[in-house]
C-alpha cells in the first residue's frame, strides 16, 4: 500500500467513526452501475484492428456531511472490469487493444479492479475533496469516461460558491489512472516521464441568467502553462426556441524542463522539438427549435505546435487522438469518437445535428450526427500539410418505464479519413444501467 492510499485509508477510518452523526448517513446515496461495451475498430489500410467485448460494474457511495460548522464526509468508489472476448492476439501484428489493461505479452487481462475514495470537508459554501477518486470536469481537464471504466485522479480539489453567481475551483493532482489501466502513474503529457503536479484554478461567473464567463489557469509541471477564456450566451427566442453562442480560447506555453528529451510534448508537428507554444480558439453557434438542435462552428490551432492537454495515451506516434483513443477528453466540440483535430496548423469546420424524439412521442430516443473537416494540418516535419475529416453517427435510447426503467442503449459509428495518417471505421455499442441502492 503506497503512502497516499494509506493516508486515505486512515482518513476513511476517522470519518467512519462519525458515521452515526446526523447527516452523514441520512443524506448519503449509494448505487451500482453496470456497463457492457462492444468495441470494433477497423483499420482500412491493413493496420491494427480491434474487436472486443467487455463488461464492468461500478459501486458509488456518497455520504452526507456530519453536523456542525464544519461538516465531514466520505465518498467511496469500487470498480471491476471483465474481458468477455476479443482484443489483441499476441501472435499477430495486425490486432490492437485499447479497452483493457494488458499482460506482459500484450494480451488483455481477464479482469481488473480498483478501489478508491475521497475524504471531504464542507464549510459554508466551500467544499474540499482529497483522495484518489477525483473526476474533474473543467475546461482545462475533462476526465474521460468513453470506454468501460472512467479515468481517476489523485490529489485535492476545492470548490467555493461563497460569492453569489460565481463558482471558484482550484486544486492540485499528482497521480492518474487511465480508463484502460490498473496502475497509477505520474500525470502524462506525451513525454517519456510523467509530471508529479498538475495545478489549476479558475472561476465560472454567471453574469446574468443568460451569460456565463469563464477563466482558468493550469500548470502541468515541466510541460506547460495554460490560460483559458470562455463565454457562453443563450438567447431565449421562445419557450422552445433558443440561440446559443459558445466561445473558447486556450493559450499554452512551455514550463520547466519541457523540450528536454524526457519532457518533450508531442501532438503532431512542433517547431522547437516538443516545446509547447500554442493558441487554440473555437466559436460554436447552436440553434434549437423543438426537438431539433443544429450547431455550426469553426476552430483554429496555431502553426508552431499542437494544442497542449493532459493526454494519458491520447498522443500516439505523434498524432493527437480523440476521446476514443486517449484517456483524457478535451474541452472542444471537435473532440469526437476517434480524432480531436488539435494538431499544429489545423483549421477545422464542424457541424452537429441532433433530434430528440420525445417531440414525436418517443421519450428517451435521441439521434446525433457530427461532421468535422480539418484542413492545413502540418505534418510531423513541418514541411507540408494534409487534410482529414470524421463523420460520427449516434443513436441513444433509455427505457422510460417498467421494471428496467433507466436501462440505456447507445450505438455509435465513426468514419475517419486522413491524408496524413491511417484511416479507420469504428463501431461501439453500449448497454448502461444504474441501480440506486438508497
Amino acid at each position: 500500500m503506497n503512502k497516499s492510499t494509506l493516508a486515505l485509508a486512515v482518513a476513511m477510518g476517522v470519518l467512519a467513526q462519525q458515521a452515526s452523526a446526523a447527516g452523514f448517513i441520512e443524506d448519503s446515496k449509494a448505487s451500482i452501475s453496470s456497463r457492457t461495451l462492444y468495441f470494433d475498430n477497423d483499420a482500412r489500410e491493413g493496420g491494427a484492428d480491434q474487436r472486443q467485448t467487455v463488461t464492468g460494474l461500478k459501486f458509488d457511495f456518497l455520504s452526507g456531511y456530519t453536523q456542525g460548522t464544519v461538516g465531514f464526509g466520505l465518498d467511496v468508489q469500487g470498480m471491476v472490469g471483465i474481458n468477455l472476448g476479443g482484443g489483441i492476439d499476441n501472435h499477430s501484428t495486425t490486432t490492437a487493444n485499447t479497452v483493457t489493461p494488458v499482460d506482459s505479452d500484450g494480451t488483455p487481462v481477464s479482469d481488473w479492479s480498483r478501489l478508491g475514495g475521497n475524504a471531504k470537508i464542507k464549510y459554508s459554501k466551500t467544499e474540499l475533496k482529497v483522495g484518489n477518486a477525483l473526476a474533474p470536469n473543467l475546461p482545462i481537464l475533462v476526465s474521460n469516461d468513453g470506454r468501460l471504466l472512467p479515468a481517476s485522479y489523485q490529489g485535492a480539489i476545492v470548490t467555493s460558491k461563497e460569492i453569489d453567481n460565481v463558482t471558484f475551483t482550484a486544486g492540485q493532482l499528482n497521480r492518474e489512472i487511465g480508463r484502460a489501466s490498473s496502475n497509477w502513474a505520474g500525470i502524462a503529457a506525451g513525454g517519456r516521464k510523467g509530471s508529479n503536479a498538475f495545478r489549476f484554478g479558475g472561476a465560472d461567473w454567471k453574469v446574468t441568467k443568460d451569460l456565463t464567463l469563464q477563466y482558468y489557469y493550469a500548470e502541468l509541471e515541466d510541460y506547460y502553462r495554460q490560460n483559458f477564456l470562455g463565454l457562453v450566451h443563450v438567447f431565449q427566442i421562445a419557450p422552445d426556441q433558443a440561440f446559443k453562442t459558445d466561445l473558447r480560447y486556450f493559450n499554452s506555453k512551455s514550463d520547466g524542463k519541457n523540450g528536454d528529451a524526457d519532457y518533450s510534448y508531442k501532438n503532431g508537428y512542433y517547431k522547437d522539438g516538443g516545446e509547447v507554444d500554442n493558441n487554440t480558439w473555437s466559436a460554436a453557434f447552436t440553434y434549437t427549435l423543438g426537438g431539433h438542435s443544429l450547431t455550426l462552428g469553426h476552430q483554429r490551432v496555431s502553426d508552431d505546435g499542437g494544442m497542449a492537454f493532459l493526454n494519458n495515451g491520447s498522443v500516439v506516434d505523434g498524432r493527437g487522438r480523440g476521446e476514443g483513443e486517449g484517456g483524457t477528453s478535451v474541452y472542444l466540440y471537435t473532440d469526437i469518437m476517434y480524432n480531436n483535430f488539435t494538431k499544429a496548423g489545423e483549421n477545422s469546420t464542424f457541424g452537429i445535428y441532433s433530434y430528440d424524439f420525445a417531440k414525436l412521442g418517443v421519450p428517451g430516443l435521441k439521434a446525433t450526427y457530427t461532421y468535422v473537416s480539418g484542413r492545413d494540418v502540418r505534418n510531423t516535419s513541418g514541411n507540408g500539410s494534409y487534410d482529414e475529416w470524421e463523420a460520427d453517427y449516434r443513436v441513444d435510447y433509455t427505457l422510460q418505464s417498467g421494471p428496467l426503467k433507466g436501462l440505456g442503449f447507445s450505438a455509435r459509428h465513426a468514419t475517419f479519413r486522413s491524408e496524413g495518417v491511417e484511416n479507420f471505421d469504428q463501431n461501439r455499442f453500449y448497454v448502461n444501467y444504474t441501480y440506486a441502492l438508497w
